[in-house]
């Protein structure tokens, strides 16, 4: 049993993507080729902005949009405690200070009840991350960031396709970022990821900070990095894009499938009133997390958890000053959460499997 089935993704779209792939490899433009804006084009469209900006990876995308807002030494951006690392690495790679808010237990994003009593004169911006597959509640956080004059930046990175009150994820704050590693909703075969906005100013910055600080060859007006997709993971994205919202609504079906089969035994994930739920990952808590994956493992049956640690607890965040206890919703949820198998192509009779084994062991 597969945690995420990438092979048959592969094999039902393998026609389309070796199409794909072989056009690039006939043409030769491996960087910046046709697919690059192509690509751009047709995501932009979907999400519903006006720009797309593909990048090298989806931290890199986030770094971009920060150095974008002139942010920098001195400077301080909240976001949560409980996610992957890049959200908060990102920050210090400008210089400026991770500022941290603990998360809503039931949909594991910020609590944005929070939030406000974290801004200080300092606060330029907040990465607020729509984790495990749909979106926080933007419209409260963007009437925040607007009183104050911040910016908010959406970590999409796994709630692609997922929608709040009818606009999808990427569409609802100044700048979005998403990632297409290859296990996120729409990912490609390697590194890759964009960036989202309907602002020509920074549209025109981030498309310039990605090529090393300029739009013309051999003129720099930024400080950039080498942060371009490649045109072959762009190629195996529009591959995939004609089946994604196939996939989205399939996703959509598994994982009510699951909450319904395990809401009597543990903690599902809550969808919040007015969001859809892409489910990058299937994620209940338990008390006994680590047992239950020791034994589902055992009945064959594969397991993750995202995430074991939080930020606060991460060595290299070690002098911004937090302690254990600070942020209690994020450390019960790193202690109790797992995710279970969740995939487009999870059958029923694997998906009873699974459940059988949870309920048993619990």
């Amino acid at each position: 049993m597969e945690f995420i089935d990438l092979k048959k993704q592969y094999q039902l779209y393998q026609p389309q993507i070796d199409g794909r792939i072989r056009q690039v490899l006939d043409h030769g433009k491996f960087i910046m080729g046709p697919e690059i804006e192509e690509m751009e084009h047709a995501l932009a469209k979907y999400v519903g902005v006006d720009r797309c900006i593909s990048v090298a990876n989806g931290t890199c995308s986030l770094e971009i949009a920060l150095r974008a807002l002139d942010i920098g030494p001195g400077d301080e951006v909240l976001t949560v405690p409980f996610t992957w690392i890049s959200s908060a690495e990102v920050i210090s790679l400008v210089g400026a200070r991770p500022v941290f808010v603990d998360i809503e237990l039931e949909t594991y994003n910020i609590d944005v009840a929070k939030v406000e009593s974290s801004i200080t004169t300092n606060t330029k911006a907040i990465i607020a991350v729509s984790l495990f597959g749909q979106m926080p509640d933007y419209e409260a956080l963007n009437a925040i960031a607007n009183k104050h004059g911040i910016t908010v930046i959406e970590d999409a990175a796994q709630s692609f396709g997922a929608t709040q009150h009818g606009k999808r994820s990427c569409s609802v704050t100044t700048i979005s970022s998403t990632s297409f590693f290859p296990a996120k909703p729409l990912g490609c075969f390697g590194d890759g990821g964009a960036l989202f906005t309907s602002n020509s100013e920074l549209a025109s910055k981030m498309s310039a900070i990605r090529t090393h600080g300029g739009l013309k060859r051999h003129h720099h007006p930024y400080v950039g990095m080498n942060g371009r997709m490649d045109t072959l993971q762009a190629a195996i994205v529009l591959a995939k894009l004609p089946y994604f919202e196939e996939e989205v609504r399939l996703r959509g079906e598994i994982g009510a499938r699951y909450s319904s089969m395990l809401t009597d035994h543990c903690p599902v994930p809550t969808i919040q009133n007015g969001n859809t739920h892409v489910y990058a990952q299937y994620t209940i808590r338990v008390p006994n997390r680590d047992e239950l994956g020791v034994r589902l493992k055992e009945k064959g049956i594969p397991s993750a958890v995202y995430y074991p640690k939080c930020m606060h607890e991460q060595p290299v965040f070690s002098n911004l000053g937090y302690k254990y206890g600070d942020f209690p919703a994020a450390e019960k949820a790193s202690l109790e959460v797992i995710s279970l198998p969740m995939h487009p192509f999870l059958t029923e009779h694997d998906q009873n499997t699974i459940v059988d084994a949870v309920t048993a062991c619990l």
